[in-house]
């Protein structure tokens, strides 16, 4: 019996055109473009460009930085290492911790926002994501949340996200805490994504995101020692997008969960490439750093194939 067109499976038949108005996890997107968590950062860009970047935001919906229970400096400089195709950045998620950002980030991100508000979240134990989840469900200003698993489990040492029945467990604890949609971001190193991300949907995920950064280091030319503050860092950028291809195809073989897919995205057609190995919207991140208005840009090619800048875009 001969296979259907994805666009013609049943189920399927009133989806939109890809570029069209999209939805996830029942939030309505104006395009399918979105940010990566901490790869823009919406209140700093309001104080260097003006709230009119807000009349044209590049995203559909606003990704925050990672947040924690506690406040954290980061990692010591240097912090981010140049690459010829991207960068590693080993920045450590420094933030104020979730009682400052939900006193003062999350009403003014609101009130300046034009897209729904998803909110990155980070603990090193289950009890520490519930109290995150309680708290940040229980404010309306909020659409999603987005779980970041890539901490370790500080009572098993196990990276959260590596190991599908840790990051079961962490899910199945949360599900019942909030009505609102779990985004789980998995963690590219580990040797099964896919068998992460089918772990987390049979435990009640709504969608899953990925790729995150890879692991990566970079040594000092005259001491031979890592050069970054901490030792390693995360790569991203157009050096990873073929690893993001690959994995996005693998997460979504073996599950149905809508899928954020991200990893070097620079142009319409590498958002289109990474739809067509499975992505429901696709995330911006490395690009904004060059271009904050990346996510506009690529959201109008892809509402408009074969422009000259996508085009250009498509052979790098």
């Amino acid at each position: 019996m001969p296979v259907e067109p994805p666009d013609q499976r049943p189920g399927n038949r009133e989806a939109p055109r890809w570029g069209d108005p999209q939805e996830l996890c029942g939030i309505p997107l104006a395009h399918p473009i979105v940010n990566a968590s901490g790869t823009f950062d919406a209140l700093a860009a309001a104080r260097a460009f003006g709230v009119a970047l807000f009349d044209r935001f590049p995203f559909a919906a606003f990704v925050t930085k990672t947040v924690t229970l506690e406040p954290r400096a980061g990692n010591p400089p240097p912090r981010l290492w140049e690459l010829g195709a991207g960068m590693i950045n080993s920045i450590g998620l420094p933030n104020k911790g979730h009682v400052r950002f939900l006193a003062e980030d999350v009403s003014e991100l609101a009130d300046l926002l034009p897209v729904p508000l998803i909110v990155n979240l980070m603990g090193s134990s289950p009890d520490e994501f519930a109290v995150l989840v309680e708290c940040f469900a229980a404010r309306d200003e909020v659409a999603a949340l987005e779980l970041n698993v890539s901490c370790p489990n500080v009572k098993t040492g196990l990276d959260i996200g590596a190991d599908p029945r840790e990051a079961a467990r962490l899910v199945a604890r949360l599900r019942p805490l909030t009505g609102k949609p779990l985004i789980v971001k998995l963690t590219p190193n580990t040797a099964s994504p896919a068998a992460v991300a089918q772990a987390v949907q049979d435990a009640g995920a709504d969608a899953v995101s990925l790729i995150n950064t890879l692991r990566a280091m970079a040594l000092d030319a005259r001491t031979r020692e890592p050069w970054l503050g901490g030792r390693t860092g995360g790569m991203s950028g157009p050096a990873v997008r073929a690893v993001a291809l690959a994995q996005v195809s693998e997460v979504r073989a073996a599950v149905s969960l809508p899928i954020i897919g991200m990893g070097g995205v620079q142009s319409g057609r590498h958002a289109r490439d990474l739809h067509d190995c499975g992505a429901t919207v696709v995330a911006v991140g490395t690009e904004s750093f060059r271009d904050p208005l990346a996510g506009a840009r690529i959201a109008n090619e892809v509402a408009t194939p074969g422009t000259l800048a996508e085009v250009a875009g498509a052979s790098s």
